[in-house]
């Protein structure tokens, strides 16, 4: 679980190690907030560790997986949260090397640890890859661009994976979450904005990370044979496709 230290990421790890699951808690620079997940998991009789990595860089990737092999001789599953930074801004006052760069470290990423975890699931024929988006992607708000271009990239990079890896066993889904309180992107959001967000919402809230953990974890289990390339909308009604 790429980004695992906090919001999202921790609470899809905490689920998905109840329900069983061994998971590793990736990080880049957040090491206590990383081992208070992993302490929280094996709190409640769960199997977790903590590894430190920068998934725009292959060679730190490769590293994690390496540890991962060694612990426990594999890797089934790969959620990839991470957020790498971006830009908040207009496209007339951004630059390319701002929008650009975006999508290129989005996609690198993605690349990069795709390529890492596929061996081992191609070998055993079978696997399940998530990659978390944003609403961003499809529905545009004002000064984020480079998100929800890169997002949009790396959702068609989803489907195409989807395509090729099928025959394998390896599925490949999307979660989308709309506004997801106790994220960093969530406390963005001022108080206007926030009331505005809910008023389009029918169930009258905004996401939780443990809504979006629900569908991550489906995506993940045995009970996902036959969903592949698909994109599940975690956002309380907010778009409906």
């Amino acid at each position: 679980m790429t980004g695992a230290s906090s919001g999202i990421g921790a609470a899809t790890a905490r689920l998905l190690a109840a329900r069983g699951m061994r998971v590793v808690v990736n990080y880049l620079r957040s090491s206590k907030a990383a081992e208070e997940v992993v302490a929280g998991i094996e709190a409640a009789g769960g199997q977790a560790m903590a590894v430190q990595a920068d998934v725009r860089e292959a060679a730190a990737i490769e590293s994690m997986v390496e540890q991962v092999r060694a612990a426990w001789g594999g890797i089934d599953v790969l959620v990839h949260n991470a957020l790498i930074p971006y830009a908040v801004k207009s496209f007339q006052d951004m630059t390319w090397e701002e929008l650009g760069g975006k999508i290129d470290a989005e996609m690198h990423a993605a690349f990069a640890v795709t390529k890492a975890v596929l061996p081992a699931m191609s070998e055993q024929g079978w696997g399940r890859i998530i990659y978390i988006s944003t609403g961003l992607s499809r529905r545009p708000r004002a000064g984020m661009i480079a998100l929800g271009a890169a997002k949009a990239a790396l959702e068609q990079f989803a489907r195409y994976l989807a395509q090729e890896l099928g025959p394998q066993g390896i599925t490949v889904n999307i979660v989308v979450a709309g506004p997801v309180e106790d994220t960093r992107m969530g406390s963005a959001l001022d108080e206007e904005i926030k009331k505005r967000q809910v008023a389009l919402t029918p169930v009258g809230r905004l996401a939780r990370p443990a809504d979006v953990a629900q569908a991550v974890a489906f995506y993940t289990s045995e009970d996902n044979a036959f969903m592949t390339g698909t994109t599940a909308a975690v956002n309380g009604g907010m778009s409906m496709d």
